[in-house]
């Protein structure tokens, strides 16, 4: 996904007069040709990644579309002050791409981690996130993303799905309903395998526009924080009898590093652990 993204906004940076990139650093070394080709629209601030959401503001008040990258704790959790004030205070649209995810990076430690960032931009006005779960899904996101103004986030993992889909798409049809957000498709549809259940797919939770079937039980597996998009979840069956569960990344800290995948099994969002939770609820 990082690599389609570098391609995706260097042909952007050609295409259109209007985008700008604001880095801080990281894949600085990926977008070289493009600094060299357009040095008046991309910008490395550096290691200063609030300063990075600063000149992103700026930049959207003078009529550009700026792109900001980072890894996800850098980019959200670190600046999130910044991105509160330089660009929802003043009303300004900025496209925020990350990378890490929640702990793809997890043999660096628990500073490159982030499962608490689609939590913290909920906390914010008018922020449209997308989370793909397959690197053919970021071209046509991130094409859509600078044409207009808002504020949107995407959300870029190591952990893909087999194969990219439609928002919305339904891949399975049975009695409850398991949403599965981004990357986690794959593993819910290991996991429900021979269960009766309808799994609906969306590489946009923000806004929650999940065409829910009708059932009285529903499952929400994320990527990042368990109970994220619970309120939402909530807001649009409330005229529905229901039961819920929500699976995404414990709160707890996992402190033996490992690999992503190690922590995905700790968090209980692996095939065998989405299928103990989801078979204990149904």
């Amino acid at each position: 996904m990082r690599e389609t993204f570098v391609t995706t906004t260097t042909a952007l940076l050609a295409e259109e007069p209007r985008t700008a990139l604001v880095l801080a650093d990281i894949s600085g070394d990926a977008f070289e040709p493009a600094l060299r080709d357009h040095p008046d629209r991309v910008f490395n601030v550096g290691i200063r990644e609030q300063l990075m959401a600063g000149v992103g503001g700026g930049l959207a008040l003078t009529g550009m579309r700026p792109i900001l990258h980072s890894y996800a704790p850098f980019l959200v959790d670190r600046a999130y002050e910044q991105i509160k004030l330089d660009l929802g205070h003043q009303d300004a649209g900025a496209v925020l791409v990350s990378i890490g995810a929640s702990y793809d990076a997890a043999a660096e430690g628990y500073t490159h981690q982030s499962p608490g960032d689609v939590a913290l931009l909920d906390t914010l006005e008018g922020w449209t996130v997308h989370v793909p779960g397959h690197r053919d899904e970021v071209p046509g996101l991130l094409r859509a993303a600078v044409r207009h103004d808002d504020r949107v986030y995407v959300r870029l993992s190591e952990r893909e799905n087999r194969e990219a889909y439609a928002d919305g798409s339904v891949l399975r049809r049975g009695r409850a309903t398991v949403v599965a957000v981004g990357p986690m498709l794959d593993p819910v549809l290991e996991a429900t395998e021979g269960l009766d259940v309808t799994v609906v797919y969306t590489n946009t939770p923000r806004p929650w526009n999940v065409d829910i079937p009708a059932s009285d039980e529903v499952v929400v597996v994320e990527p990042y924080l368990a109970g994220t998009s619970a309120r939402h979840v909530s807001r649009a069956l409330r005229t529905t009898r229901h039961r819920a569960l929500h699976l995404g990344v414990g709160s707890a800290e996992v402190r033996r590093y490992g690999t992503w995948r190690d922590h995905a099994r700790e968090h209980g969002l692996d095939p065998a652990g989405l299928r103990r939770s989801i078979s204990a609820f149904l």
